[in-house]
């Protein structure tokens, strides 16, 4: 989200604000810095947040009301580091309870995190943060501070019960994971002040029947990453002097030096993968891949790929070669500014092809086709790639300023641009759970949890 916050003022009073459940799944992208997740304010001496914490990397529960710090405490020390998968968030209020601990709770993917209190609240005490107020999802009041940077979904506050986290999510009985239920059922009602926004998209419409829609401030767009299905985007614990954006979709370098970075999800096994990526700024750009163990799992790594001593790693050159260990190789034509480049993996037979706005590489200094044929065009890196574990990523040869990659890893989106190909609908992977702007070759996944799991 970023920039982007969601506002609702309510003006009906709140059916009980001693008792009230808050959730939401989310997606982290930045790390580091305080992050709302939910805002309630009344007046300067009521108000009171959720928000994570950058400093000690934990969640803290903030409510004041008529100028006292009525109700302060955080999580247990739990490091909320991931950027990859996302996290379901269940705050449960209930200070009719006597003991401190049943008063308020954190549930993190279904399980009890303990709450360390500062301010512990009064038995049947009233909390801003169930009460009538500005709601803001993603930021405080004021619209512009401390925004939370990343994807959020299923956003609801249940007003009146202090609800279980199994009412927003189950455990899968196969893999064990917490996985998120589509439909919400109070065990009561969702109460005056209850809403649900966010729901399977980007709408701010009220589905909780209740009718208190939100309104966006920023661009708020629907992506197809969500909660049951995980997409690939840069990963910003793997950068080399880069920034991220977009939900780290879209990868930027420093004023000079190499940069870099690699995709959050591997490709394994002996499964087929399709990614596209956009260069949009800079010079000298390399579209790379490489394996765990060229990664070397640093958390700084150098994104020169294919150059001498870069071990299980090649790169993919703007003039349309192909470079390993600082040796190159025409393969296609060139490429340039906006050019949407699609990257196709066989790790069946280690074998790697691209793409030019559709057309596919002939293998020997041009594009040929716009229908892939898998003995066309081939890379073979069976005895370059040796590791288990592939993974695309970007870079460049030169130490300009301002170089700038996009990714579209089947999520629909190049930066805030949506796919408009194919009546905006865009083309699925073989797993049917993607956008892309060209079709990917048939029986090629995108490199999704869906994708990775055929």
């Amino acid at each position: 989200m970023a920039s982007t916050y969601l506002r609702h003022t309510e003006g009906t009073s709140a059916t009980d604000g001693k008792k009230f459940t808050f959730s939401t799944w989310l997606k982290r992208s930045k790390l580091g810095t305080d992050q709302t997740i939910f805002y309630n304010y009344i007046n300067g001496s009521n108000f009171a947040q959720i928000y994570f914490r950058g400093s000690q990397k934990d969640i803290r529960y903030f409510d004041r009301v008529s100028g006292g710090d009525t109700c302060v405490g955080t999580t247990a020390p739990v490091f909320f580091n991931d950027i990859n998968g996302w996290y379901n968030i269940v705050l449960k209020v209930d200070t009719t309870q006597s003991a401190s601990a049943n008063k308020v709770q954190f549930y993190i993917n279904g399980e009890y995190l303990a709450f360390n209190f500062d301010n512990v609240p009064n038995t049947n005490q009233v909390l801003t943060l169930g009460s009538a107020g500005t709601r803001t999802i993603g930021s405080d009041n004021s619209g512009n501070s401390n925004n939370f940077d990343g994807l959020m979904s299923y956003v609801a506050l249940i007003d009146g019960t202090a609800e279980s986290a199994n009412i927003f999510g189950e455990t899968d009985t196969t893999t064990g994971q917490w996985k998120i239920k589509t439909t919400i059922t109070p065990s009561v009602a969702w109460g005056n002040t209850g809403f649900w926004i966010l729901k399977d998209g980007n709408s701010v419409t009220d589905q909780s029947g209740n009718g208190n829609n939100f309104t966006a401030g920023g661009n708020l767009t629907k992506t197809e990453d969500c909660p049951s299905n995980v997409m690939a985007t840069f990963n910003p614990l793997y950068p080399h002097n880069s920034t991220f954006t977009y939900g780290n979709t879209k990868c930027m370098s420093g004023s000079s030096g190499e940069f870099g970075s690699v995709t959050t999800l591997p490709m394994t096994g002996t499964g087929k993968y399709y990614a596209e990526f956009k260069w949009t700024n800079g010079s000298y750009p390399i579209l790379g891949v490489c394996d765990d163990i060229g990664l070397g799992l640093k958390t700084n790594v150098n994104m020169t790929f294919g150059k001498t001593g870069t071990t299980g790693s090649i790169g993919f050159k703007s003039n349309g070669s192909w470079r390993v260990n600082n040796s190159d190789t025409s393969i296609a034509g060139s490429f340039a500014l906006n050019d949407i480049i699609g990257s196709a993996i066989d790790k069946s037979t280690n074998k790697i092809y691209f793409s030019k706005n559709g057309v596919w590489s002939n293998g020997s200094g041009g594009w040929g086709s716009s229908t892939f044929n898998a003995a066309v065009g081939a890379i073979d890196v069976s005895s370059i790639l040796t590791g288990d574990m592939w993974f695309w990523g970007v870079g460049t040869d030169t130490g300009t300023a301002n170089q700038i990659w996009e990714m579209n890893a089947g999520n629909g989106y190049y930066g805030i641009t949506a796919v408009t190909t194919n009546s905006g609908n865009g083309y699925a992977g073989a797993e049917g759970a993607s956008k892309f702007s060209y079709q990917p070759p048939t029986n090629y996944h995108a490199l999704n949890t869906k994708g990775m799991n055929q």
